[in-house]
C-alpha cells in the first residue's frame, strides 16, 4: 500500500548547512531509525568539501548485499505556485538487513550540496514538499535506507521549477446563446459570457471580424466574465460577435450569433384573377422588406361590402397564390394579404382593387329518374339447423335462419308431420331467424324435425335430429 508524507522545505539559499535539515522533521524518529539515519548522514559525500576517505582497516564498507538498490520510477506527480509531489516506487532488492525506510533529499540549482527533505528515514512512497518559494529550481532525490546504511538514489531526469500555476483560460458560452439570439429593433442587447483563467486573461470582442463601434456597443470585463450591451439594438447590428480570451499564449474563442429583426412589410401587388361560381383566386408578390428574417407565410382576408368586416380565411399560408371559397352567392368582396414573420403581422396590407362579384346563376334542376330495384328472391337457409340432444324435463330450442322476399310462411313437422297449432309447440320467426321450442321434452319427443319456407318464387326446407335421452340412473333394490 503506498503512503504519503508531507514535509516543510526551507526558504534558504543554497549556502545553508545541513544543520537546518534539522528543522524539517516533525516527528522524533526512534532510536534505530536514527542510527540509521548516522549512518547514512555518515555515508553521504558533500560537495563541497569531500571527506577524506577512511582507511579500510578503520571501518569496513558494508557488503552490497546488506544495501538496498536505488528506489525505481521516481516521477513528480503535482507542482504548484507553491509545493511539489513526488512518487516512487520500492527497489528491486531491499538488503538482507531489510529496509528502514526512504529519505529525500533537495539540491538547489546553481548549488552542489544535497539538504535532507526528512531528517530520518520515512516508510512512503509519496511526498508533498511544501512553503516552497516562487521562483525556486532544484533537484529531487531518493534514497532507500537499511540498517547498514544507505543505497543509491534515484534521481530526478529534469530540475522542478516552482512558478505561478496558470489556468488555461475557458469560455462557458450560456444555453441560450449556443443558437442565434433573436432581439426586435429597439430591444436592448445584455450578454453575460462567463469564462476561467488564472492569472486574469485578457478579453475582447469583435463583431464580424472587425473591432465593435464604441459608440453603439459597450463592453464590461470582470475577473470571471464579460458583458456585451446594446441600448437599442437596430438591424445593422446583426451578425457573428466574438469574444476572445487570452492569457499568456493560451487562448480560447466562442461566437455568439446575434439576430435583430422588425415587422416585414406588405405584399408589394395583389390581383383578383377571376371569379367563378362561389370561388375567387388571388395572386400577388413576395415583400420588398422581410424584416431581416423568413417570413413564416401569409394571411388572407375577405370583407363583405355590405358589412365591411373582415374575416381571415388562410393563416401562414406560404404560396403567393389562392382559391377562396364557400363565397356567398349575390355578394360582391374585397381581399387583403398581410405578411407575417416572428415579430408578426405587417403593419399594412396590400387590397385588391375590383371587388369580387359572386352572381347568381340560372341553373335548372333535372331530377334523374328513379329506377326501382326488385329485391324479390326465393327462400333459402342461411343456418340450418343443428342437430340436439336435450334431457327430459327441460325444455329446449331449435334454431335457423332463412332470406326470402316476400317474407315466407314458416311451417315446423316432426317425422314429416305438420305439427302447427299443437300446445308443446312454440314457433317463432322474428327478423328471419326461426325458432321452434319443445315444453319440457321427453324421449317420445325425440325424431326428425323440419323447418320449411314458402313464398311465390319457391321453398327450401332444413331437418335436424332431436333426441331426448331416458334417466339412466335407477334406484337401487332394497
Amino acid at each position: 500500500m503506498t503512503e504519503r508524507a508531507t514535509s516543510e522545505v526551507p526558504t534558504g539559499g543554497p549556502e545553508e548547512t545541513t544543520s537546518e535539515s534539522a528543522k524539517l522533521p516533525t516527528t522524533e524518529p526512534s532510536g534505530e531509525a536514527a542510527a540509521s539515519e548516522s549512518a547514512w548522514e555518515e555515508q553521504t559525500p558533500v560537495p563541497q568539501e569531500p571527506a577524506p576517505q577512511a582507511p579500510a582497516a578503520t571501518k569496513p564498507a558494508p557488503a552490497s548485499e546488506d544495501l538496498p538498490s536505488a528506489p525505481l520510477l521516481l516521477a513528480v506527480e503535482d507542482v504548484s505556485d507553491s509545493a511539489v509531489t513526488v512518487s516512487w516506487e520500492p527497489p528491486e532488492r531491499l538488503g538482507r538487513l531489510g529496509l528502514q525506510g526512504y529519505v529525500l533529499e533537495l539540491c538547489r540549482e546553481g548549488a552542489s550540496e544535497w539538504v535532507p527533505v526528512n531528517a530520518r528515514p520515512m516508510m512512503v512512497t509519496q511526498q508533498t514538499l511544501r512553503n516552497l518559494a516562487l521562483g525556486d529550481k532544484f533537484f529531487l532525490r531518493v534514497a532507500a535506507v537499511s540498517s547498514a546504511g544507505a543505497g543509491p538514489p534515484a534521481v530526478l531526469d529534469q530540475p522542478v521549477h516552482i512558478q505561478k500555476s496558470i489556468e488555461a483560460p475557458k469560455i462557458r458560452v450560456p444555453r441560450h446563446l449556443r443558437q442565434t439570439y433573436i432581439r426586435q429593433v429597439g430591444e436592448a442587447v445584455n450578454l453575460q459570457i462567463p469564462f476561467q483563467g488564472n492569472p486574469k486573461p485578457q478579453a475582447s470582442w469583435t463583431h464580424n471580424g472587425h473591432a465593435l463601434d464604441s459608440q453603439r456597443v459597450s463592453i464590461r470585463t470582470g475577473a470571471q466574465d464579460s458583458i456585451l450591451f446594446i441600448r437599442s439594438a437596430q438591424r445593422s447590428d446583426s451578425g457573428c460577435y466574438e469574444l476572445t480570451v487570452r492569457l499568456e499564449g493560451l487562448e480560447a474563442k466562442a461566437a455568439i450569433d446575434i439576430l435583430v429583426i422588425e415587422k416585414p412589410g406588405p405584399p408589394r401587388s395583389i390581383r383578383l384573377l377571376d371569379v367563378w361560381g362561389c370561388n375567387a383566386a388571388l395572386e400577388w408578390t413576395p415583400p420588398q422588406d422581410t424584416g431581416n428574417t423568413d417570413l413564416l407565410g401569409y394571411t388572407v382576408q375577405k370583407a363583405d361590402k355590405k358589412t365591411g368586416q373582415w374575416f381571415t380565411v388562410l393563416e401562414r399560408y406560404h404560396p403567393t397564390t389562392c382559391t377562396v371559397s364557400d363565397l356567398i352567392v349575390g355578394n360582391s368582396y374585397s381581399f387583403r394579404v398581410f405578411s407575417e414573420n416572428l415579430c408578426g403581422l405587417s403593419a399594412s396590407a396590400a387590397v385588391t382593387k375590383e371587388l369580387a362579384h359572386v352572381q347568381k346563376a340560372d341553373i335548372a334542376a333535372k331530377p334523374k329518374g328513379f329506377v326501382e330495384r326488385d329485391f324479390s328472391e326465393a327462400p333459402s337457409f342461411t343456418q340450418p339447423l343443428a342437430d340436439h340432444t336435450s334431457t327430459p324435463g327441460y325444455s329446449t330450442q331449435l334454431f335457423c335462419s332463412v332470406r326470402a322476399s316476400p317474407k315466407p310462411k314458416i311451417i315446423w313437422m316432426k317425422n314429416k308431420m305438420d305439427i302447427q297449432g299443437d300446445p308443446k309447440y312454440r314457433a317463432l320467426s322474428e327478423q328471419g331467424v326461426c325458432t321452434l321450442e319443445i315444453r319440457k321434452p321427453s324421449p317420445f319427443d325425440s325424431g326428425v324435425y323440419t323447418c320449411k319456407a314458402v313464398n311465390v318464387l319457391g321453398e327450401a326446407s332444413v331437418d335436424c335430429r332431436l333426441e331426448v335421452k331416458g334417466e339412466r340412473l335407477r334406484r337401487a333394490a332394497p
